[in-house]
């Protein structure tokens, strides 16, 4: 009797686990992906060919074909958040290039940060459709009020509603109590569109990704964390950070989910599947310490791709 039992366990179990498909969902800091055509009204002066930095078309090139295959290592998440990139233009290009150009589609807003650098989302049409999209805008209240926008997508996964927001907070410019202020700023500006959503429909299921410029424990990220499950910490990866700064490892790449979003049915996220994603490629050896291989070391170009590891979580989705 407990052989059949036992039989007809693993039968459903393996029907169960047959009836779902595991995706990925992923950010990546892609550190500064400038084209190398001028922008009048931005400062991406250090990223042209007349520029100290030397940007020219061979080594924009080569970063577009650097971050494919980091994603086709990822195994090309349904949905990518990224950060640092300049315009459409190169969101374009970095599909054109990559193996999924016929999967992958856009949202992404221009937005007043001085630097010219964005944040997008990538999604693979053929697994979700995009029902909404939008930026959330907000002044830091300072000379140089003008940042990224936070990015969200509204898709439709399966018979599921999922909102996805893109964050790149304010750095640590300064210093990290005196540049505080600025992320915590954004911190509530992503809070408050969070609970305006949450209000309305609270069965809608969240994910929140981003550089945040902050590790956990700081006050920022905090807000959010508060409300929704970190999926990023520093056992989420062999090195225990997502950048690196002067030697030490630190988890600056989040991803946060609504706790409705761990549920065991329909679209859900897989519980602790939070990875930082360090393959040897993307990782070199500095001062006897092991970093991200980055694309620029000052103005000396390195040939890397980027001084941030990508970040990323598991989901499964009812066929």
């Amino acid at each position: 009797m407990k052989q059949l039992f036992f039989t007809l366990f693993l039968f459903h179990f393996s029907i169960s686990f047959s009836q779902k498909k595991c995706e990925r969902i992923a950010f990546y800091n892609i550190e500064n992906l400038f084209d190398t055509i001028d922008n009048p009204h931005k400062n991406d002066n250090e990223f042209l060919p007349t520029a100290k930095r030397n940007w020219n078309q061979k080594r924009y090139e080569k970063k577009l074909k650097d971050i494919n295959q980091v994603l086709d290592s990822l195994k090309h998440p349904m949905i990518l958040g990224l950060c640092e990139v300049e315009n459409n233009k190169v969101l374009k290009d970095l599909i054109d290039v990559g193996s999924m150009k016929e999967h992958y589609e856009i949202v992404h807003f221009e937005s007043l940060d001085q630097r010219g650098i964005d944040n997008a989302i990538l999604y693979d049409k053929t697994k979700s459709k995009l029902l909404n999209s939008g930026k959330i805008r907000f002044d830091l209240l300072s000379p140089d009020s003008k940042t990224r926008d936070i990015v969200w997508g509204e898709f439709l996964i399966a018979s599921d509603t999922i909102i996805v927001m893109v964050n790149h907070w304010p750095s640590r410019r300064g210093g990290q109590l005196k540049s505080e202020p600025k992320r915590l700023i954004a911190a509530y500006a992503a809070k408050n569109f969070i609970d305006s959503i949450t209000q309305k429909r609270p069965d809608v299921e969240i994910i929140f990704m981003g550089d945040l410029n902050d590790h956990p424990e700081n006050k920022a990220p905090k807000i959010i964390s508060e409300k929704m499950r970190p999926m990023i910490t520093k056992k989420s990866g062999k090195y225990g950070g997502s950048h690196n700064y002067r030697g030490e490892w630190g988890v600056l790449d989040h991803i946060m989910v609504s706790n409705n979003a761990l549920k065991k049915e329909g679209f859900y996220v897989c519980k602790k599947s939070g990875t930082i994603y360090s393959p040897h490629f993307i990782l070199t050896t500095y001062k006897e310490n092991i970093v991200p291989k980055r694309m620029y070391g000052g103005l000396k170009y390195l040939g890397g791709y980027s001084d941030h590891l990508p970040v990323f979580i598991n989901v499964a989705i009812a066929k």
